[in-house]
């Protein structure tokens, strides 16, 4: 296979936006062609993730992104995979570089149902479920993890103040990127005393619904070269599956399609969850956050809200999570925020994170799910000296 490269990236800023949904994907993949120095003729596809088009007019999206770029003849690609729908995506166009298919193309993720209101953006989330058992019964999302956070907590004596202080470590990392959706100061009393929204998850526990998009231009190792500009390795890709009903689980405190995943990237990276220096999880709840850091290996399982607690994750601490903010703070654009990791990644691995930079990393993790974990997908990057 061929090395495949990130040779560049570009985000909208997180939230509430008003422009329409090709306009915000434009906006991303420019500022991703820029970085990377090149122009839309040398891209060879265009891969696109996206659930809710139809919430703003628009399926059949990637032919109409490649149009408004001028390289209509480019073939395209739409991707869902639900909240996880930006990494399968990124996956899809790693392989695709990586057999040799394209010398250099772009992924762009993108979504905006903020103008649909909180009761519609419900309802479609709840599409992303096992509908006949879930959304169609009545359960929604926070419903769901809130059922698992319960489960958790009984399981291995956490409380409600370990939630808290993953949401406060994220929203205090948020506060250093100027893209994201909820840069507000919070601490462990604001998110206990926050509305309940599904027991034992407050409001301040759960990612806010958010517009955005985020582009990045993959390449071959020979392309990235000869651009003489800052370029990561992509090392390591893994997918995994998991039933797609929480009830068709035998254990709700891990999430089986995370665990086969990162073992798949970890293998193909030859590497340990020791080597790697920091991570972008999927903390849609404050509860997944937990989860996640312990089926990718970071922390024996039951042990990492303690860990949490006393700094592991933090920017200066043993495992840096989720420095961008998180879902919970940077923002939760479905289609956009797995490719939005893979942004803060190439920004981090190539100097551009400003204040939030992890110090001397050299090898970075991303990790993005789909509902509640029916289908996952973990990358390995790492920074080219």
């Amino acid at each position: 296979m061929n090395k495949v490269c990130v040779l560049g990236a570009g985000s909208t800023n997180y939230g509430k936006l008003k422009e329409d949904i090709i306009e915000i994907a434009l906006t991303a993949s420019v500022e991703a062609i820029k970085s990377a120095g090149i122009s839309p003729k040398d891209i060879g596809a265009g891969y696109i993730s996206n659930v809710f088009g139809i919430a703003d007019k628009q399926v059949h999206m990637a032919p109409v992104i490649m149009s408004n770029l001028g390289i209509s003849h480019v073939p395209g690609l739409t991707i869902e995979s639900a909240c996880g729908s930006g990494s399968v995506m990124f996956r899809e166009a790693y392989a695709n570089v990586a057999a040799g298919f394209y010398d250099c193309v772009l992924a762009v993720g993108v979504e905006k149902v903020t103008h649909t209101g909180t009761a519609q953006s419900t309802t479609l989330f709840s599409y992303c479920s096992d509908f006949f058992y879930e959304g169609g019964n009545g359960a929604s999302f926070p419903g769901l993890f809130a059922s698992i956070a319960r489960y958790y907590m009984t399981k291995y004596k956490a409380d409600e103040e370990d939630l808290a202080y993953v949401a406060v470590k994220n929203h205090d990392n948020g506060l250093l990127n100027p893209k994201a959706h909820m840069r507000k100061r919070i601490t462990i009393q604001d998110v206990i005393n926050s509305p309940v929204v599904a027991s034992p998850l407050k409001l301040l526990d759960c990612c806010p619904f958010s517009d955005g998009a985020s582009a990045v231009i993959l390449c071959n190792e020979e392309f990235a070269k000869k651009s003489n500009r800052p370029y990561i390795e992509v090392i390591g890709s893994g997918r995994g599956g998991s039933p797609a009903s929480v009830q068709g689980r035998e254990d709700i405190s891990t999430i089986p399609s995370t665990v086969i995943a990162a073992k798949q990237a970890y293998k193909m990276a030859g590497i340990t969850p020791e080597d790697v220096d920091f991570a972008e999880v999927h903390d849609c709840f404050t509860i997944a956050e937990i989860i996640d850091v312990e089926d990718l290996g970071f922390f024996p399982k039951g042990k990492a809200a303690k860990e949490i607690r006393e700094g592991a994750t933090s920017r200066k601490g043993r495992i840096p999570i989720n420095p961008s903010g998180g879902l919970k703070s940077k923002g939760h654009p479905i289609g956009a925020t797995g490719i939005g990791q893979v942004a803060e990644v190439y920004d981090q691995l190539t100097g551009k994170a400003g204040e939030r930079t992890i110090n001397d990393a050299k090898i970075a993790l991303t990790h993005n799910f789909g509902a509640t974990g029916a289908s996952a997908a973990v990358h390995l990057f790492k920074k080219v000296e």
